[in-house]
C-alpha cells in the first residue's frame, strides 16, 4: 500500500498586525470578518505577544523555537545571517522531506532554508496609487500552492502579507469603510505632531493624503488595510478547500508585531515596547486535529510555535527550543503557564524590560529619539492602555522587577554561553555611530525620507548578509 503524505503546513503572518484591530478579538469595527469565520474552525490564543520586536527577532523567533538568548537575534538590521548553532523551521521540515516556498520575505536572515523565495510588490506611495498588496501576494502566492498541492511531497509554503505594513494605502472602497469625516478639515491638527517629527515626516508626507489633517482618518486607513487584507486571504482558504487540502493541511496565522498607530506618540509605526506593538494573533486550524471553536487564555510566544507546529505534525527533534508546544492545551491537557517574560526592541529605539501580568517595565539602553524617560512602569491591570507612567510612584515595583529581569539575563546568559545580544548589538541603527549619547542626537540622526528607504531599512540585513557572510557562533 502507498505511504500516506505527510500532512502540509500553510504559515501566514501578517505583517504589523495587532490583535486589538481585528474582530476577531473583540475590535469594535469589523476588520476580519473572513479570518473570524475560519478561526472559527480552529483554536484561538488571545494572549499571544512577540516580546523581541520588530520583523528580523520575531519572526527568527518564531522559525527557530528561541528567545533573542538562543537565537543571538535582538535588531531589525541583524549584522550577518544566522549562527550555524541554529536550525528554523524550513530547514527542519527539509529534512523531512518537505517542499519548502516563502513567498514575501526574501534576503531576511530570519527566512533561512527554504527550496524556493517568491516576491511581490508590498510597498506603495500616494504618488503610485493604492496600493493593492494583498493582491499582488495572491498574484504569485496561489500558482504557488497550486503547484505545491500537485507535488509527490509534503509542503511548508510560508506567507508573509505585507498588509498592514506602513504605507497604509488599502484600495477602493476598503479606504473609506471605516471613515466618513472630513480628512482635510483645516480646524483639525491632530496629525501636526506627525508631521513636524523629524525622523519620520518626510516619510509620511510621501503617502499621507496631501492637505490630511485628521489622525482618524490615517488610523482607518490601517483598519481599511486589515479588512481589505482579510477580503483577499479569502482566496486561499478558498484555494485551500477546491485543492481538497483542507483536512491535510494545519494553517497557522500569526503577526510578526503590532503597531502603534497613535499611540505614546510613537506614529504609525512599530517601535516601542507596549502592548499595542507586543500582542499579536495566533490561529490554529486543522479540521480533525485541532478542535474547532476553542479559545485559549494562557500566555504564549513567538518561541512556542514552531514546537506547536512539529508536535502536531508529528515531527520529532532533539533541538532544545526555548518555547514550549501548545498542543498539550489543544488536546485538553495541562500546560506550566510562562505568564512573566522579558521584552526586547532595536528598530528605532534600544530598550529593555519585564512584563508581569500585572505589570511592565520599559528601561532604556540609551537615549531614544521621542525623549522618553529612562524607566517606564505601567500596571497593566488598572491602565491597559499604559498612559501613567509609575516609576517615580513605585519605586519598589520598579527594583523588584528590575531585579527579575536582570536575574533572567544572568540566567539565559549562562546557559547559552554568550552575552545578551541587546547590550552588545550596539550598531542596531545602521549608522556606525555607536550608542546614542542624547535624545537630541538620535533624534536628528534617525530618519526615513520615503517608502523607498523604508523598504532599504528591511533589505538591509540581506546587504550584511552578503558582505559579511554568515555569522560563526
Amino acid at each position: 500500500m502507498p505511504t500516506k503524505r505527510k500532512p502540509n503546513l500553510l504559515l501566514v503572518g501578517i505583517d504589523s498586525l495587532r490583535a486589538d484591530h481585528m474582530s476577531l478579538y473583540g475590535y469594535p469595527r469589523l476588520t476580519t470578518p473572513h479570518i473570524d469565520k475560519f478561526a472559527a474552525g480552529g483554536a484561538v490564543f488571545s494572549n499571544t505577544y512577540s516580546p523581541h520586536i520588530p520583523t528580523t527577532p520575531g519572526y527568527t523567533s518564531m522559525f527557530t523555537g528561541l528567545d533573542t538568548f538562543g537565537m543571538n537575534v535582538v535588531a531589525l538590521r541583524h549584522e550577518g545571517g544566522l549562527g550555524a548553532h541554529l536550525t528554523t523551521l524550513a530547514e527542519i521540515l527539509k529534512k523531512e522531506g518537505y517542499n519548502t516556498s516563502c513567498v514575501g520575505f526574501s534576503g531576511n536572515p530570519a527566512s533561512r532554508g527554504f527550496d524556493k523565495y517568491i516576491d511581490f510588490s508590498g510597498w506603495g506611495s500616494w504618488e503610485q496609487g493604492r496600493s493593492p498588496k494583498a493582491e499582488n501576494l495572491n498574484a504569485v502566492a496561489l500558482p504557488e500552492l497550486k503547484r505545491l498541492a500537485g507535488e509527490k511531497q509534503p509542503f511548508l509554503l510560508f506567507l508573509r502579507h505585507m498588509d498592514p505594513h506602513s504605507p497604509y494605502l488599502p484600495p477602493r472602497p476598503f479606504e473609506r469603510i471605516f471613515y466618513d469625516g472630513n480628512e482635510l478639515d483645516p480646524k483639525n491638527k491632530s496629525l501636526e505632531p506627525c508631521m513636524t517629527f523629524k525622523p519620520f515626516c518626510d516619510y509620511f508626507a510621501s503617502w499621507f493624503p496631501p492637505g490630511c489633517t485628521d489622525k482618524e482618518y490615517i488610523i482607518a486607513q490601517y483598519d481599511g488595510a486589515v479588512a481589505y487584507m482579510d477580503a483577499c486571504i479569502q482566496n486561499i482558504f478558498a484555494a485551500l478547500q477546491s485543492l481538497g487540502l483542507e483536512e491535510d493541511t494545519l494553517v497557522v496565522i500569526d503577526a510578526d508585531h503590532g503597531e502603534t498607530l497613535y499611540d505614546h506618540d510613537c506614529f504609525f509605526d512599530h517601535h516601542s515596547l507596549y502592548d499595542c506593538t507586543l500582542h499579536i494573533p495566533l490561529i490554529f486550524v486543522w479540521p480533525g486535529k485541532v478542535p474547532a471553536g476553542k479559545r485559549f487564555c494562557d500566555y504564549c510566544q513567538m518561541k512556542d510555535i514552531t514546537p506547536s507546529i512539529l508536535e502536531l505534525l508529528g515531527v520529532k527533534t532533539r533541538i532544545k527550543f526555548d518555547g514550549r508546544s501548545l498542543a498539550p492545551l489543544l488536546h485538553g491537557q495541562a500546560r506550566v503557564p510562562e505568564p512573566e517574560f522579558y521584552i526586547t526592541e532595536c528598530t528605532w529605539m534600544r530598550k529593555h524590560g519585564w512584563r508581569t501580568p500585572e505589570w511592565k517595565l520599559i528601561q532604556a539602553l540609551e537615549p531614544d529619539f521621542h525623549f522618553k524617560p529612562e524607566v517606564e512602569l505601567y500596571n497593566l491591570i488598572t491602565d491597559p492602555a499604559e498612559n501613567e507612567n509609575l516609576a517615580k510612584k513605585e519605586p519598589e515595583v520598579v527594583k523588584l522587577l528590575q531585579a527579575r529581569m536582570q536575574a533572567h539575563i544572568a540566567r539565559r546568559e549562562k546557559q547559552t554561553g554568550r552575552p545578551n545580544p541587546i547590550f552588545t548589538t550596539l550598531n542596531w541603527h545602521g549608522t556606525g555611530k555607536g550608542p546614542f549619547k542624547t535624545s537630541q542626537q538620535a533624534y536628528d540622526t534617525l530618519h526615513i525620507g520615503s517608502p523607498k528607504a523604508a523598504e532599504k531599512l528591511q533589505a538591509q540585513a540581506k546587504e550584511l548578509q552578503t558582505q559579511r557572510g554568515a555569522k560563526k557562533l
